[in-house]
């Protein structure tokens, strides 16, 4: 990939197949992720009277979704305190299902857009937003799984399994931040 220009009101990036199949492999993934969450709401009469939608009160048990979707409110881990925990599930159960909506709706901006086979890519300025949010929640996924850590050297021993893992990470933060300075310019 070369580094994304602006043209205008445009974003341009060219991804080649290998580049295009891991960005929309691993934003599947993650969507896949996301929407199965979205499913673990309950279902509630009322709310769909009201469309006032819930979700899970309960942090998720999985690591990557997590850090996905953290607590709306940090609890004391010493000592919670039970107003505080029901508090945080509260906030939980009626912010989740927007943050899920948002996080799905960017992954489908950037599988519309990412051609399958490579090629060019025109992003308007909105759909570029998107890409961010998307590649930004890949990398917090994929940073997640591998445990990087601010002290972790760019380059891993060839023996440890986290090696090629890690150059897709740093390719990917390349990527992201081609695309914030061509935003930016």
């Amino acid at each position: 990939m070369k580094k994304w220009t602006r043209t205008g009101d445009q974003v341009l990036g060219r991804f080649d197949r290998q580049e295009a199949a891991v960005v929309r492999g691993l934003v599947s993934q993650i969507q896949d992720m996301l929407l199965a969450r979205a499913e673990e709401a309950p279902q509630d009469e009322l709310a769909e009277l009201t469309g006032i939608r819930t979700g899970p009160s309960t942090p998720p048990d999985d690591p990557i979704l997590g850090r996905l979707l953290p607590d709306f409110h940090r609890l004391d881990p010493d000592a919670p305190d039970p107003a505080e925990v029901d508090s945080a599930n509260a906030l939980r159960s009626l912010h989740e299902p927007e943050l899920l909506d948002q996080k799905t709706g960017v992954a489908a901006v950037v599988l519309e857009t990412c051609p399958p086979d490579g090629g060019e890519v025109r992003l308007a300025m909105e759909q570029a937003e998107a890409w961010l949010s998307a590649l930004n929640d890949v990398r917090l996924a994929l940073g997640t799984a591998l445990d990087v850590q601010d002290e972790m050297p760019d380059e891993l021993p060839p023996d440890d399994p986290r090696s090629p893992h890690l150059g897709v990470y740093h390719w990917l933060t390349w990527v992201q931040e081609t695309l914030v300075e061509a935003v930016m310019s």
